[in-house]
């Protein structure tokens, strides 16, 4: 029986044709592929929302969910990731975060790795902010140099707050109980919203034209600026550069307390003083009052200790000069000169005594070695010294004249030899001015009529020039 042809084993037909160029993939390289797309296409974003199911593990990691009205997203926060504020991350707070959107491949699901958060709305806030700092701080508003203080008994201070504040009443409740004659001149206006800013500034230009038109004693001796806490954007207005230029240009000392410890405002950096709360800027108006209370309240009993303590530092002074009396009395200083005496008389006794016994004891030694010299012997040895010494000197006497009287000799020849009537004698002879006695070298040098010395070995000649006599050798 032929072989029947088989295209399939099926004799029917079959029930899955072949697919043709069909491409499978596994789980893991979809996953790859999808995790590259997001990181490719995606990449990093900024995403607004609500953070919910927040996870702090033991490793540090912080997981949690960001949600919306329609949609959520897991992020995950690592551990190394600086520069963030983890604060911010609570469940049911809005936040704007940034980072990369990637695939989490052992689950398969998608999610953000965070590297940067904001609080939702703040963002574009704090940007101003750090901008007009910077500004206004190379523009030397902040420069510490130019800060003024604060006087230490303030007796009049403007106010410039809101009526109807809590500042204002903690401020009052301070002032009260603290220094009640201080006097605060209240001038009202918005400390939140908009415009608020404008009047903030209004007011201060304000107290500074107001106090110049009082009497000297009566003018205002600082400015506060001061509300209660709140967010960034209810504090806004004391970051207005209005704000910041007005108290710059105070000619009375500011003192700014917005919020509470952890706010900080432009007003806080240009101000002359910054408090921390209201309450501890009225502190600090009325702290010299409230240091001169305690001190004059504990004057009587620091007044009573300085007494004691004179008192019986005289009497520590009154023993001493007591003591110092007896050791000066007459008749103990006479005492301690007898006792003086008899010590010197004693002394006296003892070096005497022994002065004695070594003078006793050198003249035995001397007496001793007197007999074992034999002075004959020595006397005989000493004529003999004295007759060599003797001989001695006038042999060198009679040398030493021998040698005097012909190096006498000799510089008498040298002498005699160098004397100019030496060179008369060798029938040379020496030519003068007969009336000045200048000595002619030179034929020249004579004059026609002149009358001339000249010196010879024996005897001298009166001449007249007549004129030369043919030309000179040279």
């Amino acid at each position: 029986m032929a072989a029947r042809s088989a295209k399939s084993e099926w004799e029917f037909g079959e029930l899955l044709p072949p697919s043709e160029g069909r491409r499978v993939l596994t789980v893991s390289e979809l996953t790859t592929q999808l995790k590259r797309l997001l990181e490719t296409e995606v990449g990093a974003v900024w995403i607004s929302g609500e953070i919910t199911n927040k996870r702090l593990q033991a490793s540090g990691h912080c997981y949690f969910t960001l949600k919306d009205a329609t949609a959520q997203i897991n992020c995950v926060l690592f551990r190394g990731q600086t520069g963030i504020d983890r604060s911010l991350i609570e469940d049911g707070r809005k936040v704007l975060l940034h980072g990369g959107v990637t695939v989490y491949e052992p689950r398969g699901q998608y999610q953000l790795i965070v590297d940067a958060v904001e609080p939702q709305g703040l963002g574009v806030l704090r940007i101003a902010f750090e901008r007009l700092k910077q500004k206004l701080q190379a523009e030397g508003l902040f420069a510490p140099e130019r800060k003024r203080p604060i006087p230490a008994y303030p007796r009049r201070v403007g106010v410039v707050t809101s009526p109807t504040g809590a500042a204002l009443r903690d401020v009052l409740h301070v002032v009260a109980r603290r220094s009640p004659a201080l006097e605060l001149i209240l001038v009202p206006c918005r400390v939140q919203g908009e415009g608020a800013a404008g009047e903030i500034a209004a007011a201060v230009s304000f107290l500074n034209q107001w106090s110049v038109t009082l009497p000297p004693r009566e003018r205002l001796d600082a400015i506060l600026i001061t509300r209660g806490g709140g967010s960034l954007e209810d504090l806004w207005a004391f970051n207005e550069e209005i704000v910041a230029r007005s108290i710059y240009d105070s000619a009375l000392p500011v003192i700014s307390a917005v919020g509470h410890e952890i706010d900080f405002t432009i007003s806080d950096f240009v101000a002359d003083m910054r408090a921390a709360t209201p309450s501890a800027a009225a502190e600090l108006l009325t702290e010299g009052v409230v240091a001169a209370r305690r001190f004059l309240a504990d004057i009587s009993d620091r007044l009573a200790q300085l007494g004691r303590r004179h008192f019986a530092g005289s009497q520590d002074r009154l023993g001493h000069l007591t003591d110092l009396l007896g050791h000066m009395h007459p008749r103990r200083r006479l005492n301690e000169h007898w006792q003086e005496l008899d010590d010197l008389d004693a002394a006296l006794s003892r070096n005497a005594r022994t002065a004695l016994r070594g003078a006793e004891a050198a003249w035995q030694a001397l007496a001793a070695a007197w007999m074992r010299l034999r002075p004959s012997r020595s006397v005989g040895l000493w004529r003999e010294r004295a007759s060599q010494l003797g001989r001695r000197l006038g042999e060198v006497t009679r040398l030493e004249l021998s040698t005097r009287h012909q190096l006498l000799g000799s510089v008498g020849g040298r002498l005699r030899l160098l004397s100019p009537e030496q060179v008369l004698s060798r029938g040379y002879s020496i030519t003068q001015d007969s009336i000045t006695g200048k000595i002619l070298r030179r034929a020249i040098d004579a004059r026609p009529a002149q009358v001339i010395r000249t010196r010879l070995h024996q005897g001298d000649l009166r001449s007249v020039v007549e004129g030369p006599f043919g030309p000179s050798k040279p």
